[in-house]
């Protein structure tokens, strides 16, 4: 009877609890419980948000007499951060030194494992048909490095999944790096049906960082179940590693009570009762699991902060001090000191170490950087307004009749330029802040020592703008200015080095990156907006995780910066430019800006229109040389800003004109090849959306990454350029199906531009240093001739030095729809052999040519009721566009037919 009034206040399990215990024990035979016994548990929550507390034995058969169950807290009741709820007293208790609470909340910041509770998962969402691709993922995972947890690195989709029950609201939280957008990074929630909650896209797709840098996510959370899934896909289309998605410091805010506090990680440690944290040792001090203070290292060892233990000081080395160089003194002089690495951590007194190097010799310092020059204390200084130096003479007026040349250009290094910094970020939050992160050295900038060799070191320069000077103004191209740097990687590992740019301070896009060794090159970017931005270099030895440094001596060396039409800016030099007209009543020596599409005549220093179909092509408008020439089969627009195809096309060859309209292809027309797969069997197609004649020059092919930051919804006008889209006359994506990995809809990335300037359509195979390469598309029998627009894009990358270029071959083929049909080389089916000059053959019968009255037989029928019926038949009437097939004209028997 007891049993069934217990019924109608617990759950059904309680009652089984109870029921064993009172079946399978005597009271007679077995000793009272006391509290090691036993712990306390709540029930679930009633319907009345009530519950109980009950005592469960940690060995049902080893005592009796346990405590009966009483009324417990109400179910959204929980305890302040730093302390805990105490089940025996139900009472709010500080945590003991040591230890730490979140109160209703969960904090996750230890990984030398995956906590219990948490499932790293992998799969490849398009098995093969035997599953050989979910075998090849088995090694994928989530790993633990320390003090954050790094992605897989590869194809397979991996999921880190953790379940928690909150009893009221809460949210989750989660510091990351995401530097790479080849890896797709989501998180989102599903309920205890597996159904996957409701999210906007900018809080299920994470935004992508800047490199070292930390950023963090919240996402609120529904009172029940909530199952938390962060997962990455890698997508390795390009051959070229991905950078790994990093994590750490999640948070879970909503838990209805916390029943014990949480001891500090190793390394860390908490001295007060009721603390909310841990702090990290400092460093050359350690602590075990729970400490409540840190541990000196004993003498020759050494510790980093938030070390769990001190490691032996090595003996110095040379990988344990670098060099710098000095500011100029006052006599003009600089020289090299040596200074260690910090942290020190080696040890100099003993055998095999090595010494720090004496100081060298003075030497006479570098000359100022062109635009500067050397004051009285052998400082550099920026010259005056409206004046010039090359950095080793005093600054001089420009001549009348010319103006200042404004921009940066560095290329002595002996004290970093006011506009630049230096820093250093390290990934796993290890202080190298107090180490710069490049060093002057004369000739050259170089990168640092940091102090691990995963550290990113950091260069930047402020530009606050650009201004188009006067001289240039009859320019109306879409370039406002211009970056070129020199530089060259030393590596013996992984390296790489980053070039990025932040436009407004609102998003930083790697613009180029270069991986291991590389000779010294040139590189140059256009700006193609007039906005404050910041460019910066970032160098890292290698990106895994090491506690020895490996490659300390592996170095990038900047030797020279060059930015053009700064607003603001120095000058080296001065420029023509135009003057008022004589009739002008402002007659006189003031620089005017000519008309879009002028040049600078040089004899009369006025503005000239440049000539027909000629355009403003190069970095200046002196002299009417600065009016390059169209190419063949190609027009200038009014301004002479750039040269286009209207689409039409003639062409004669042995006293024949052969006339082309190719309207009909002047549309963007998209092509899709392949599917490929990466060697995990991930299946990917390669998109191109081509514009043959563009829109009066304009670029009129569009390419669109759809997952590239679309948490960033501020401003899509400014990550439209930088980030999202490119345009172009021909342009790439690469699309992952949704049937190939189970996305709801199909991945679009790795947008590129193929095809940014038109340089002419010919019959000839090479143009301007590109070959069209007739071999590669065989078969045009016919005598009509094939048309090769050939394009180039002007921005160089890592791999094509001078720009990527294509060639759209455009053939006659009558068989072919008005629109025709595009199609790639059999022996490239990528569209390129070289990965830098794209070859596409567009066959089409308005690719034919326009018939004439020289096409045509005449043939003339039977007259028939006084008319005389003639017709005209083409012997090539394969070979040439017109609507018929026949012409019938009626024409009068007594004086012949009337065309």
């Amino acid at each position: 009877m007891r049993e069934q009034v217990w019924v109608g206040w617990f759950p059904r399990y309680l009652v089984l609890i109870i029921t064993a215990h009172t079946s399978l024990v005597s009271a007679d035979l077995q000793r009272p419980c006391d509290e090691t016994d036993y712990y306390y548990q709540y029930t679930e929550c009633d319907s009345t948000e009530s519950r109980w507390r009950v005592a469960i034995p940690l060995n049902p058969s080893s005592c009796s007499n346990l405590p009966p169950p009483i009324r417990g807290t109400d179910c959204s009741f929980s305890c302040p951060a730093g302390k805990f709820l105490e089940m025996t007293t139900q009472q709010c208790t500080p945590c003991a030194a040591g230890s730490y609470s979140l109160g209703s909340g969960l904090r996750f910041d230890q990984w030398d494992a995956i906590p219990a509770g948490f499932a790293s998962l992998a799969s490849f969402l398009d098995p093969g048909p035997n599953g050989e691709d979910i075998l090849a993922c088995n090694s994928s995972s989530w790993t633990p490095q320390g003090v954050y947890l790094e992605s897989n690195r590869d194809e397979c989709t991996v999921s880190l999944v953790y379940a928690v029950h909150l009893e009221k609201q809460g949210s989750v939280s989660f510091t990351y790096q995401y530097p790479d957008n080849n890896i797709f990074f989501e998180f989102y929630v599903q309920n205890e049906q597996c159904q996957e909650m409701a999210q906007t896209d900018d809080q299920k797709w994470i935004k992508v960082t800047n490199n070292g840098e930390w950023d963090s996510h919240t996402v609120n959370l529904k009172s029940g179940t909530n199952i938390l899934y962060w997962r990455t896909t890698g997508i390795l289309v390009g051959g070229k590693m991905v950078k790994p998605v990093l994590l750490k410091n999640i948070q879970i805010e909503g838990v209805a009570y916390t029943s014990e506090c949480f001891p500090c990680r190793p390394g860390w440690f908490s001295s007060t009762p009721g603390s909310s944290s841990c702090q990290p040792c400092a460093r050359n001090t350690f602590s075990i699991k729970g400490a409540s203070y840190c541990t000196t290292c004993p003498e020759h060892y050494y510790s980093h902060e938030g070390w769990a233990e001190c490691k032996v000081r090595p003996p110095c080395s040379e990988k344990d001090y670098f060099q710098i160089h000095t500011a100029c003194d006052s006599e003009g002089k600089t020289q090299v000191l040596y200074r260690w690495v910090e942290p020190k951590i080696c040890v100099e007194n003993i055998t095999g170490a090595v010494e720090l190097p004496v100081t060298g010799q003075r030497e006479p310092c570098p000359p100022c950087n062109p635009g500067y020059y050397n004051s009285n204390d052998s400082t550099c200084l920026p010259c005056p307004p409206g004046t010039h130096s090359n950095g080793t003479h005093v600054c001089t007026k420009c001549p009348a009749g010319t103006e200042p040349v404004l921009g940066y250009e560095y290329k002595w290094w002996n004290v970093l330029p006011s506009n630049m910094k230096t820093s250093c970020f390290n990934v796993g939050n290890s202080k190298c802040d107090d180490m710069n992160g490049w060093e002057v050295a004369g000739d050259h900038i170089r990168s640092g020592a940091g102090t691990s060799d995963n550290d990113y070191l950091i260069l930047s320069l402020h530009v606050p703008g650009f201004k188009v000077p006067a001289s240039l103004s009859g320019m109306t191209g879409s370039e406002f200015g211009s970056i070129t740097f020199v530089f060259e990687t030393i590596c013996s590992g992984d390296c790489e080095l980053y070039f990025m740019m932040d436009v407004n301070r609102k998003s930083t896009t790697v613009v180029e990156s270069w991986e291991g060794s590389r000779g010294k090159q040139s590189y140059s970017h256009s700006m193609t907006r007039n906005d404050s931005v910041s460019f910066t270099w970032a160098f890292q030895r290698t990106n895994h995780a090491v506690d020895v440094r490996l490659y300390v001596s592996d170095m990038v060396k900047l030797y020279s910066i060059s930015v053009t039409n700064v607003l603001d800016g120095v000058a080296s030099s001065c420029r023509a430019c135009a003057l008022v007209p004589h009739n002008s009543q402002q007659a006189g020596s003031s620089c005017v800006p000519c008309p879009a599409g002028f040049y600078i005549d040089r004899d009369t220093n006025r503005c000239q229109e440049c000539p027909p179909n000629t355009h403003l092509a190069g970095r200046h408008t002196y002299g009417q040389d600065a009016c390059v020439a169209c190419g063949p089969g190609s027009i200038s627009n009014k301004e002479h800003s750039r040269c286009y195809s209207d689409c039409s096309f003639s062409h004669t060859e042995n006293n024949r004109t052969l006339t082309f309209d190719l309207s009909s292809l002047s549309d963007v027309a998209s092509m899709t090849i392949g599917p490929s797969f990466t060697s995990k069997g991930t299946k990917y197609l390669h998109l191109f959306n081509i514009s043959l004649c563009g829109h009066e020059g304009t670029r009129g092919a569009v390419c669109t990454d759809n997952v590239t930051d679309v948490s960033s919804k501020d401003d899509q006008s400014d990550l439209a350029q930088f980030v999202n889209s490119v345009d172009s006359f021909i342009c790439q994506s690469t699309i992952i199906p949704a049937d190939g990995r189970g996305f709801r809809m199909a991945i679009s990335s790795q947008s590129i531009s193929l095809a940014g300037v038109f340089i002419g359509a010919t019959v000839d195979s090479v143009l301007d240093g590109v070959n069209a390469k007739p071999e590669l598309f065989p078969g045009n029998v016919k005598d009509v001739p094939d048309i090769n627009f050939f394009y180039r894009s002007t921005q160089a990358t890592a791999s094509c030095d001078q720009g990527r270029s294509s060639v759209i071959t455009v053939r006659c083929n009558p068989e072919k729809s008005e629109r025709g049909e595009l199609s790639v080389p059999s022996s490239c089916p990528a569209g390129t052999c070289d990965g830098c000059t794209f070859h596409f053959l567009w066959e089409s019968a308005s690719a034919c040519p326009h018939c004439t009255e020289d096409d045509y037989h005449r043939i003339d029928g039977a007259c028939r009721g006084g008319v005389q019926v003639t017709h005209l038949l083409s012997p090539a009437l394969i070979l040439y566009h017109h609507p018929d097939l026949k012409l019938i004209q009626p024409g009068l028997c007594s004086s012949g037919c009337i065309f």
